[in-house]
């Protein structure tokens, strides 16, 4: 009897989780202490103690950076994973983080107190903060600033740091957290997959996870209390769950989901070099969703036609001075070499409301989501609006760049961002500075206003991207994070249909692109009704791409517009486009 049927009595113990890198894997598990941390308690600190307390403090930070370099050094050696390397960077530059490194030797000077207890009260005003933020694309940045935290402890402490390059064998790794920096270092078929406690389908770990395509499940909560070294588990990240100690007729039946499933992954990618492009002839462009250039890849991998929307908000996390333009330059000239020729999407700072940063003074709002945020800040701040701006525009001379305002909810709105940029252009052309001079310019259309004047916003722009994530929740009055109101989320609501409609008619009356980078994007069944309201273009995470791809392939422009008609007419969804959809989805499978 295996020492988890002791524990337990039973066997296939099944956990839940959150799972974002789909595959299915089975094996033995290897622990890696590499997360949680007991951190030494408070302690009181003589004065004639307090310079000793914080040199051993900065040179915990030395010693961290150090090992940062190094596995980037290995990984830029070893050729595997080079892509990632920026994420590296990005710990690196956190470790000379003002509020990190500034307010931790405040707090041992002013309390008197171990660098431990200061360093772990600063990381708690900094989770507490993350924790705060809607955009789940922000709140898991928290998660980079918990992993440099934890190395600085364990260089406080005096603990080893057990690298995942020194693990022999097949193996599933399993912790109660693991870094990005170490996530990098697996190689697929040493690691066969890992579960952590905790952690979110946006962050870093898992993005670099799905890049590598390791199976991954986190948000465990107590995986690593459960389960020892050597114990059999199987794990499914395309569903988040894990079986624990596993019967000879289960191991049976996944063996088989396992081959059926890179059976099923084979199938998908086979539309990798495949367009979107209907039985009769229609094409759909179709898009990635990227964060940060480790994305671009997995978007390339599954067969994007370029980027439908950078975000570029984690420039401005976690510091207290605003990115420089060099450092935006070297970002934006990164992704837009890595997808050329097809063209990036860049859209400008969309931070504010509930998005404030460390960096930023801002006054609390009573309704953030309607406060300054988005263009309406960068109009308030034209200095940091001009240094993004300027970067876009250099980027641009290294591939095909194109520029999108956000929130925009009127016509001067977009007139005065317009203004900036032309600003922004003379400037570079005095100093010699070269971009493309033809580089395209369009907006979001995510506020009602916005979509009621589609018509006089679609003269100044050469293209639209509604964002429908917004664009609901402001038509419908819902906000998306209250749990009673969720249940009217509805994204085939008529009068979202409608709006959709008017703008994506906006647009092509006016002989412009109009496409949708919202959540809707990368639902099939959606897909399918978007091309039938007109839509040109499609934008979402990578995984949904071929998805998406396989369900236009297989359907008619025809069929697609008369089920958006009767959708426009009705009010609703019938049986019928149900049985459709499922018809379509169904064809050639």
């Amino acid at each position: 009897m295996t020492e988890i049927e002791k524990k337990y009595g039973i066997s296939d113990i099944i956990k839940k989780g959150i799972g974002v890198s789909s595959g299915i894997a089975i094996g033995k598990i290897y622990k890696l202490d590499s997360g949680h941390l007991d951190t030494p308690s408070f302690c009181y600190m003589d004065k004639s103690y307090i310079p000793l307390e914080i040199k051993r403090f900065k040179d915990a930070i030395r010693q961290s950076k150090k090992q940062l370099l190094n596995i980037k050094k290995q990984i830029i050696k070893n050729g595997k994973g080079a892509e990632h390397v920026p994420i590296i960077d990005a710990h690196i530059m956190m470790l000379g983080d003002e509020k990190l490194v500034k307010d931790t030797i405040k707090i041992i000077k002013d309390e008197m107190v171990n660098a431990e207890w200061a360093l772990k009260m600063v990381l708690k005003s900094l989770s507490d903060f993350f924790s705060r933020v809607d955009d789940v694309y922000l709140r898991e940045r928290g998660s980079d600033i918990e992993h440099v935290g934890d190395r600085i402890i364990r260089n406080l402490m005096g603990k080893k740091h057990e690298g995942i390059s020194d693990i022999k064998g097949d193996v599933i790794v399993v912790s109660h957290d693991i870094a990005p920096t170490d996530t990098i270092q697996m190689t697929k078929g040493n690691v066969l997959a890992f579960l952590t406690d905790v952690g979110g389908r946006t962050s870093h770990t898992a993005i670099v996870a799905r890049s590598l395509e390791i199976p991954a499940v986190v948000g465990l909560e107590n995986i690593s209390q459960m389960i020892n070294d050597g114990d059999a588990v199987i794990v499914d990240g395309t569903i988040g769950t894990v079986v624990i100690n596993p019967s000879k007729d289960t191991i049976k039946e996944y063996k088989k989901k396992k081959k059926d499933y890179e059976d099923h992954d084979r199938f998908y990618h086979k539309y990798k070099a495949l367009s979107a492009q209907t039985i009769d002839g229609h094409r759909i462009k179709i898009m990635g969703n990227i964060e940060m250039i480790e994305e671009v890849p997995s978007i390339m991998d599954h067969g994007a036609d370029g980027i439908g929307l950078y975000r570029t908000e984690f420039l401005y996390l976690n510091r207290r001075h605003m990115p420089s333009e060099e450092e935006h330059l070297k970002a934006y000239k990164a992704v837009v070499e890595k997808i050329a020729p097809n063209p990036a999407t860049i859209r400008t700072l969309d931070i504010g409301g509930d998005k404030f940063i460390s960096l930023m003074e801002l006054a609390e709002e009573i309704n953030p989501a309607m406060g300054l945020r988005a263009i309406r800040f960068c109009l308030k701040k034209p200095d940091v609006f001009k240094t993004q701006l300027r970067a876009i525009l250099r980027a641009s001379a290294f591939g095909k760049a194109r520029i999108m305002f956000p929130m925009i909810s009127g016509i001067d709105e977009l007139l005065a961002a317009k203004a900036l940029l032309e600003e922004s252009k003379n400037e570079l052309r005095q100093e010699g500075k070269p971009f493309d001079e033809n580089i395209e310019i369009g907006m979001m259309i995510e506020v009602p206003s916005a979509a009621i004047i589609a018509d006089m916003l679609a003269k100044e722009v050469s293209f639209f991207s509604i964002g429908t994530n917004d664009l609901i929740q402001y038509a419908l009055a819902i906000d998306r994070g209250n749990e009673h109101v969720a249940y009217l989320y509805e994204p085939l609501h008529p009068a979202v249909l409608r709006i959709i409609k008017s703008v994506i008619d906006a647009g092509h009356n006016a002989g412009i692109e109009v496409g949708v980078c919202g959540e809707m994007a990368g639902e099939p069944e959606y897909a399918v009704i978007l091309m039938g309201l007109g839509i040109d273009q499609l934008s979402m995470n990578a995984f949904s791409i071929l998805r998406v791809k396989r369900i236009i392939r297989h359907a008619r422009l025809s069929e697609a517009e008369e089920m958006a008609s009767r959708i426009l007419n009705s009010g609703a969804v019938s049986d019928a486009d149900k049985s459709l959809i499922n018809e379509i989805l169904m064809r050639n499978n």
